[in-house]
């Protein structure tokens, strides 16, 4: 046998050479996503399936962002943005209640609404390629159906997490580690996407497409178990306990047979008051996306063009949201009542100071402690959804709160494209979202912690 030449030899080392670094970096991220138990419960696919959907959901924005916002004068700029709210973000706010109801009929085939999710982005990307050249309307409507399609996505993720736990696994780590899965992978495939914008307006949708393509794939690798509803239930979202008892009495008078079959379908007040506190925070993140996208590109930080401006305060803001979500993980499920109501008031504190001593060092703080408290609060949010809710209706709470803070988030964008571009006026408005939802809620959460944060007795 002939034994291959120096020339092959040397090919294939550099071969070798070159490829480590991706097998390396491959078998780094696999090790990490399905350590402690995550891959043999199905929970590390979960996390690589969450990072191609943020991959492929910021090369949309990207490629969104250049041709909405960037390519015009800002005049114009925040016409075709509040075109493209009023097109897509209006009729978003209608369907929005609906998906999760919707998907809570459709337990057996979750596998299969993550993949049609992942096929609608990815259809919707070619779509919008030709939009994107052409300057068609053809855009809006895509657009809107890329909405939709990404927060059908998160309503039904939020409800599969809890059917992949790890054993000794609680629901806070297991939801930051799909976060901050999500969010290393935005952050790698940002500059891939104005990498690809630099080539041609299409690429990063192109991009998107064979992200999304390889996410469909990825769902159905999930766990069959993800697709099964036994043992659950619809949650009723209820503020008070007076309705957890009247609730109980119509049960009462109900089928017994049923009754215990359905178990209890309500959140109970500590779970609704911190899902209040974090729609606020929501709606406080959508705000500041659209006031100072537009703000900052026609008053730019102090000594900084409009670009790195923006870049400033989205790293900040992410920066903070990694943070939290770190800190969620380590706090796990402690006093998770008080950790809500503490960084409400943080940001209300900030969002006030920022307000009357308007400058860059303010937003930048803003943009990191509204991204901190949005991670940690909502961490807390999912800690008191585990310690509260009965697990035959834990999913259905997951998939019903999961809505209603992304119908916050739209609220919040709306009021942001429709203010004058004053700074302080801006965050004066943004310290009153967070007020509104913090005054509204802290006596609630505090009377809950001084319960002990002992699980309420239930109601069956």
């Amino acid at each position: 046998m002939v034994s291959p030449g120096p020339a092959r030899r040397t090919a294939r080392a550099l071969g070798r050479a070159l490829h480590l670094p991706f097998t390396g970096t491959a078998r780094g991220i696999r090790k990490a996503t399905h350590a402690h138990g995550a891959g043999e419960s199905g929970l590390g696919k979960l996390i690589e399936l969450h990072a191609v959907n943020g991959a492929g959901d910021v090369m949309i924005t990207v490629a969104l962002a250049s041709t909405v916002f960037f390519s015009v004068p800002t005049d114009e700029a925040r016409g075709r943005v509040a075109l493209y709210l009023a097109i897509t973000m209006a009729p978003f706010t209608l369907l929005a209640p609906v998906i999760g109801p919707l998907l809570d009929r459709l337990p057996h085939g979750r596998r299969a609404a993550m993949a049609g999710a992942m096929l609608a982005r990815a259809l919707l990307a070619l779509v919008l390629s030709g939009a994107v050249a052409t300057g068609s309307v053809e855009l809006y409507p895509a657009a809107l159906g890329v909405l939709v399609a990404s927060k059908a996505y998160g309503v039904v993720r939020s409800a599969v997490v809890p059917r992949l736990l790890p054993p000794r696994f609680s629901l806070v780590k297991a939801n930051s580690r799909v976060t901050l899965g999500g969010l290393l992978a935005t952050a790698v495939a940002a500059p891939v996407g104005a990498g690809l914008q630099a080539v041609g307006p299409r690429w990063p949708l192109f991009g998107a497409f064979v992200i999304f393509v390889s996410g469909m794939f990825l769902s159905f690798s999930l766990p069959r178990k993800v697709d099964s509803a036994k043992g659950e239930a619809k949650a009723l979202l209820a503020a008070d306990e007076e309705h957890l008892h009247l609730h109980a009495r119509a049960e009462a008078a109900a089928d017994t047979t049923r009754k215990r079959r359905l178990g209890l379908r309500t959140v109970g007040p500590a779970v609704t008051h911190a899902l209040a506190a974090n729609a606020s925070l929501r709606c406080l993140s959508g705000f500041l996306i659209f006031f100072l996208a537009f703000l900052l590109r026609e008053h730019p930080l102090a000594g900084q063009s409009a670009a790195v401006s923006l870049g400033i305060v989205g790293v900040s803001a992410g920066a903070g949201n990694a943070l939290g979500t770190a800190v969620g993980a380590w706090l796990k499920s402690r006093a998770p009542e008080i950790i809500i109501v503490t960084v409400v008031a943080v940001v209300l504190g900030v969002a006030v100071t920022a307000a009357l001593f308007f400058g860059a060092v303010g937003v930048a703080c803003l943009g990191a402690c509204a991204g901190f408290a949005q991670a940690l609060s909502k961490l807390s949010l999912d800690a008191l959804i585990q310690r509260d809710v009965p697990e035959q209706v834990r999913t259905s709470a997951f998939a019903r709160s999961e809505t209603l803070l992304q119908v916050a988030w739209v609220v919040g964008g709306a009021i942001g494209i429709a203010l004058p571009l004053n700074g302080a006026l801006g965050l004066s408005v943004a310290a009153a979202i967070v007020a509104a939802g913090w005054l509204s809620t802290v006596r609630g959460l505090l009377a809950a912690a001084r319960q002990g944060g002992r699980r309420r007795p239930r109601v069956a």
